[in-house]
C-alpha cells in the first residue's frame, strides 16, 4: 500500500531535531502552524512562549540556511491578526503598524520580523501570513469560537446549565479555516515571495457570535445587565428535543476570561490576496457557526449514548 502521509516527531525548541528532520525530508515547502497559540495562555507561560513561538520559527529558517536549502524550500510562517493588538487603523492590511497586546502577540511579532529578514538577507522564499480569527469543529475548547459551540451543545442535552464567558464586547473577524488553508497554500505557489492579511473583512461581537449558535438550533436568547453581570436569558425554544426553557441562563461572565490587556476589535483588510492569489472565503459565520454546532452537537450525542450503553471514550483521538 502506497504511504502518501508520514509522520515525524518534531520540536521548535530543538535546534538539532529541526536540522536532522529537514535534512531527512529535504521539503519542498514548510507550512509553519507550531506555535503555542493560546493568547490567555501566553500570560501564564511568557518564557515558552516567546521560545517556540518566536525562537522556534527562528530554527526553521536558520536550519534552511544551515543545510543550504534556501533555493529549495519555501516556508510559510503563520502570522496572525494579534499582531495588530491595540489597532492603528481599522481596518488592518499589510501596511498596518503592529501594536501586539499579549506575550503571544509579542513572540509572533518577532517570528514576522525574522521571516523578512531571513528572506531579504538570504534571499528565501519566506512568507508571513497574516490569518485573523479562522475556525472549524477541530479548533481546541479552550478557544472562544468552540467554547461557545461545545458549550451550548452541552447545555441543549443538559449536559451543564450555563457557559462562562469573558469579555462579550470584543469583535473579531472570523473565518473557516478550510478557506485560510487554500490560502496558506496560495501564497507558497507564486513567483515572488511576500506578506499576505487573510481575513474576510466582517467583524462580529462576541455576543453576537453565541446568539447566532443559538438561533441556529432554534433557541432565541436576550442579553441583560453590563459588565460582570451581564446575562444571555432564554426567551423562546423553538425544538423540543432540548433541554432549555424560556427564562433558563444560558450565558454568564467570570473575570477570569478576561485578559490582562485587552484586543478589543480587529477586522482584516484582504484586498492585496484578493488581488495577486486570486483568494476570497468560500464560507460565511453563518456557514461557520453551523459547521461547528452540527459537530459538537454530534459529538455529545455520541457521548450519551456511548455512556448510556456502558462505554466510555477520550474525544482527543477522534
Amino acid at each position: 500500500m502506497e504511504k502518501n502521509f508520514t509522520l515525524h516527531y518534531g520540536d521548535l525548541t530543538d535546534s538539532t531535531n529541526i536540522i536532522r528532520l529537514i535534512q531527512q525530508i529535504q521539503p519542498d515547502e514548510i507550512y509553519n502552524l507550531g506555535a503555542m497559540s493560546h493568547v490567555h495562555v501566553s500570560f501564564d507561560e511568557p518564557e515558552y512562549v516567546a521560545n517556540t513561538d518566536g525562537i522556534g520559527t527562528l530554527r526553521l529558517l536558520e536550519a534552511i540556511r544551515i543545510l543550504k536549502l534556501e533555493q529549495k524550500t519555501r516556508i510559510y510562517q503563520a502570522s496572525t491578526s494579534e499582531l495588530y493588538g491595540k489597532v492603528q487603523e481599522i481596518p488592518q492590511s499589510e501596511k498596518t503598524p503592529f501594536y501586539p497586546r499579549s506575550p503571544y502577540a509579542v513572540a509572533k511579532m518577532y517570528a514576522y520580523w525574522i521571516t523578512v529578514n531571513y528572506r531579504e538577507a538570504y534571499n528565501m522564499f519566506a512568507c508571513n501570513g497574516i490569518l485573523f480569527n479562522h475556525e472549524s469543529p477541530l479548533r481546541g475548547e479552550t478557544f472562544v469560537s468552540r467554547k461557545i459551540t461545545r458549550g451550548i451543545s452541552e447545555v441543549l442535552l443538559g449536559l451543564k446549565k450555563n457557559i462562562y464567558l469573558g469579555n462579550l464586547n470584543a469583535k473579531r473577524d472570523w473565518g473557516h479555516a478550510k478557506d485560510y488553508v487554500e490560502a496558506m497554500y496560495l501564497i507558497l505557489q507564486q513567483d515572488t515571495a511576500e506578506d499576505y492579511v487573510i481575513a474576510t473583512g466582517v467583524t462580529t461581537e462576541v455576543r453576537e457570535f453565541a446568539r447566532r449558535a443559538f438561533k441556529y438550533v432554534g433557541v432565541s436568547i436576550d442579553y441583560e445587565g453590563t459588565g460582570l453581570n451581564e446575562k444571555a436569558i432564554v426567551t423562546q425554544v423553538e425544538n423540543d428535543e432540548w433541554k432549555v426553557k424560556k427564562g433558563d441562563i444560558v450565558i454568564e461572565i467570570d473575570k477570569r476570561y478576561f485578559r490582562p490587556t485587552e484586543v478589543d476589535l480587529l477586522i482584516g483588510d484582504a484586498t492585496k490576496a484578493r488581488t495577486k492569489l486570486g483568494w476570497s472565503p468560500k464560507h460565511n459565520l453563518d456557514d461557520l457557526i453551523q459547521n461547528m454546532m452540527d459537530a459538537d452537537i454530534k459529538l455529545f450525542k455520541k457521548d450519551i449514548l456511548l455512556n448510556q450503553s456502558g462505554f466510555t471514550q477520550n474525544r482527543q483521538f477522534e
